[in-house]
């Protein structure tokens, strides 16, 4: 017998122990609702065998007389460190098994190490989130004997490094079940969040929301196409495997943090590959619609384009791509969703994005069709125009590369933002490009009233003077003067684009940005 043979045997106890997690019907139960646990979570997100957990001992142990362990409940937290696709990262997940996730299950101090781990060993963190995670129950209050102080004195390690790290390394959140509380702010604190379309998402669940006379289920209060269409959650998936796929294809952009820069990948996509009919996807008819994801797709190195938040802000499509193999951000304009207008929500998507893409170092490619701030009683209602002059200063302080093609309009206010201003970066202009103070159309029967009033036909007068204005409005007009730099033929557009990225890379310096990212 080995020395040691008696404690080794204890800690292979203890660790059988902690597996069980909440026990054998807890377990079932998980299961019976179509979940994973959450070492399961962990194991089906990490490279196999890859994964180190800490604090696995740690929890409320029951002992006999003779001091020897009866019962064991381990911590509803669990953490550690382990490989993605070959890169390490910090896990932290939620044992919805004990106590339902709950913080008074758990012990303070493993959540907090785990976001340590990741800011001091620079390392991107993914939070598995199912439960509410925050200072306890109701029942805590009579358990412990005393109400809890939210926060404490002096704030608290977890609060701060719960945001704090979206300024250091990348941060994925993971909703895989019911999420409330600190549950939901751990989620939404993220630079890229991912629930599942059986999960919801709440400030207060719906026993509390039903004391305030609205009686309403999980998914009615916080389901994912609530919280996709409100911007709280990036992304919605079917089921679990397809949201740790999304994590890792995430992850797969960006540098392990900001004191990196993001990996370039090989590319076998020519990045001179000419891309014909373009212009042709561009309808005349000034009111026409055209998609422009292919566009997007089209352009970049192929299968590289990573959406993120789809369905909220749907003016303006925003996500990650490769050109040569060297990640980019991506704005793009989306003509079908109120003509690709920036409303309120687009502005605050804009804003979330640039900061997220400056804190990791992605130059921007902004493919332009915006014909204005939206307008009307509802852009009054939700302060547009502050929301997007908070747009234009998030451009204005960009330290990152910018590359704009206009496809089509550039109008009012909000076309200013095109890029930063004060300092270069490359433009260029399609054949289909229109721009100007406002469109004309509406505005010539402003300006021009007296005219129409005054001619006997004035459905003919203002056709006439929509035509005149026309042939003036022409982009090769404005380039005569060099008011716009370059105007291309769209086919070669790749091969510009991909000589952008190079040069940018050239520019992009390491470390944390002036502003830090924030939720």
């Amino acid at each position: 017998m080995r020395k040691w043979q008696e404690e080794l045997d204890e800690l292979a106890q203890r660790r059988a122990l902690a597996e069980q997690m909440g026990g054998p019907d807890k377990v079932a139960r998980q299961h019976r609702d179509g979940k994973l646990t959450v070492r399961e979570r962990v194991q089906a997100l990490t490279d196999p065998g890859s994964f180190h957990e800490v604090g696995a001992l740690a929890g409320k142990a029951q002992y006999d007389d003779s001091g020897r362990l009866t019962e064991f409940m381990p911590a509803n937290c669990v953490f550690g460190r382990g490989l993605i696709q070959g890169r390490p990262v910090v896990v932290v997940g939620d044992d919805f098994t004990v106590r339902g996730g709950s913080a008074d299950a758990t012990i303070r101090d493993k959540p907090i190490m785990a976001e340590r781990m990741a800011a001091e060993l620079r390392l991107p963190i993914i939070r598995v989130i199912e439960g509410s995670g925050g200072g306890g129950s109701v029942k805590t209050i009579e358990t412990t004997g005393r109400a809890n102080l939210p926060g404490g004195v002096g704030g608290t390690y977890q609060y701060f490094h719960t945001t704090d790290n979206l300024a250091r390394v990348p941060v994925v959140g993971l909703g895989l079940g019911s999420v409330a509380g600190l549950g939901a702010a751990r989620l939404t604190a993220s630079h890229y969040s991912i629930m599942t379309k059986k999960s919801a998402m709440f400030v207060a669940g719906p026993p509390v929301v039903a004391r305030l006379g609205q009686s309403l289920t999980k998914e009615q209060l916080g389901g994912w196409e609530i919280q996709t269409r409100a911007g709280a959650v990036d992304d919605a998936v079917d089921d679990e495997p397809a949201a740790f796929a999304r994590a890792a294809q995430f992850l797969s952009y960006l540098p392990s943090s900001v004191h990196e820069l993001p990996p370039i990948s090989e590319c076998s996509d020519d990045p001179a590959r000419p891309v014909p009919h373009l212009l042709d996807m561009i309808p005349k008819d000034t009111k026409g619609l055209y998609k422009m994801r292919p566009i997007v797709e089209a352009l970049v190195d192929a299968g590289s384009f990573f959406e993120m938040g789809r369905h909220f802000g749907r003016g303006l499509i925003t996500g990650m791509a490769r050109l040569s193999g060297i990640p980019v951000g991506i704005m793009a304009s989306d003509p079908f969703f109120a003509a690709g207008s920036w409303g309120a929500d687009e502005c605050q998507k804009i804003i979330r994005f640039l900061d997220f893409a400056a804190t990791f170092h992605l130059p921007m490619v902004y493919m332009m069709d915006c014909p204005g701030f939206s307008v009307g009683l509802q852009a009054e209602r939700t302060a547009t125009i502050r929301w997007g002059v908070r747009a234009m200063a998030a451009m204005n302080q960009s330290p990152l590369p910018f590359c704009t093609i206009i496809v089509r309009n550039a109008f009012g206010v909000a076309a200013v933002v095109q890029q930063p201003a004060g300092r270069y970066s490359m433009r260029y202009a399609w054949p289909s490009a229109r721009w100007g103070s406002l469109p004309l159309e509406g505005g010539i029967e402003a300006a021009y009233r007296a005219e129409i009033d005054a001619s006997p036909d004035p459905a003919a007068k203002l056709a006439e003077i929509e035509e005149r204005l026309q042939r003036l409005r022409s982009p090769f007009r404005t380039a005569e003067t060099f008011l716009v730099e370059d105007i291309i033929d769209p086919v070669h557009t790749r091969r510009l684009l991909n000589e952008y990225a190079r040069l940018a890379r050239r520019t992009l310096e390491t470390g944390a940005v002036k502003f830090g990212m924030r939720p």
